[in-house]
């Protein structure tokens, strides 16, 4: 064993999980260490309300991710949250629509086809997913959450070609599920620019993962159900200490999963996204409380994919 373990190391990655715990000395390019992400925003509805609630409780946020897909916003709601996110200065990542769960295959519901996942199936669905990012690029989005890694490679040739831009912010989803240091380094070396890791990574394991990549780790601190349920808020400290630069994300615990949404779900989305924010304080007393002197990202801080909208458009949302 020990000489695999040297033949790994040789090749640039630990010889195993990090169990003595070493500080990561990687941050973000302000210097930071950490952000907070607010996910499942639904719409510029959800939007505002996070908005709102961060200003109630002091909480400062630098990124907002949604999961229902660009494809099921409307061309208004589009360019609605292209101009709350470039208002307010934050990073407004939008989930590629078309999926394996979506798809007319019934194998992702197969109890031996989970693994497919939200991946993309067939070349047609590639060719839609691309169009779907064109055209939240042309609304001004400049953060995108991918699941397929296919897709992520596709995405990376058209941005060296100039077909989508290049400071397009690719986001790999949670559910695309890589969760070692040479799978996840593999996954940065076809395009990723953030990568969320399994939700249920301990701490070694994620030390090991911020040796072996560069890219900021994003890790859900309070999980859905339905992808775990862990509350690990005692954690964030020492999570961002290891895994630094980081982006903590407050999903929330005990509550329906409603992907994807729409208007008939908008006052659940928008209780929800209120609910995200309080356990955003709560998170964040965490680190007052334990590790004060970690550091963090003002609003629109370099590497963030802040939104790129004309500002007849930015005014048509300015409270």
């Amino acid at each position: 064993m020990q000489k695999t373990r040297d033949f790994i190391e040789q090749l640039g990655f630990p010889r195993g999980d990090l169990h003595d715990l070493p500080s990561s000395t990687k941050t973000f390019p302000d210097g930071a260490q950490y952000r907070v992400e607010i996910p499942s925003v639904e719409g510029p509805a959800s939007f505002e309300a996070v908005v709102e609630a961060c200003e109630q409780y002091d909480v400062g946020i630098h990124r907002i991710s949604q999961g229902s897909g660009i494809m099921l916003l409307t061309d208004e709601e589009l360019h609605r949250m292209a101009a709350i996110g470039k208002r307010e200065n934050l990073e407004v990542s939008l989930f590629v629509g078309p999926r394996g769960t979506w798809d007319v295959t019934a194998m992702p519901w197969a109890s031996a086809g989970k693994v497919i996942g939200l991946r993309v199936e067939s070349m047609d669905q590639l060719v839609y997913s691309i169009e779907d990012i064109k055209r939240a690029c042309d609304a001004g989005i400049r953060s995108i959450l991918v699941a397929d890694e296919g897709l992520l490679w596709l995405v990376n040739e058209f941005k060296k070609k100039g077909e989508l831009p290049a400071d397009l912010v690719v986001k790999i989803s949670v559910q695309m599920a890589q969760a070692n240091p040479v799978s996840i380094r593999l996954i940065e070396s076809v395009g990723a620019d953030t990568y969320n890791v399994p939700s249920d990574l301990t701490l070694p394991r994620l030390a090991a993962i911020r040796q072996a990549i560069d890219i900021p780790i994003d890790i859900y601190v309070e999980v859905p159900d339905d992808i775990g349920g862990f509350i690990r808020h005692y954690e964030i400290p020492e999570i961002i200490r290891v895994a630094a630069p980081v982006y903590i994300k407050f999903g929330l615990r005990n509550s329906p999963n409603i992907y994807p949404s729409g208007t008939h779900l908008e006052q659940t989305s928008i209780a929800l996204c209120k609910e995200r924010v309080r356990r955003a304080r709560i998170g964040l007393d965490m680190i007052k409380r334990y590790s004060p002197e970690l550091k963090t990202s003002e609003k629109g801080a370099a590497g963030l994919g802040v939104p790129v909208v004309a500002d007849r458009l930015e005014l048509r949302v300015n409270r």
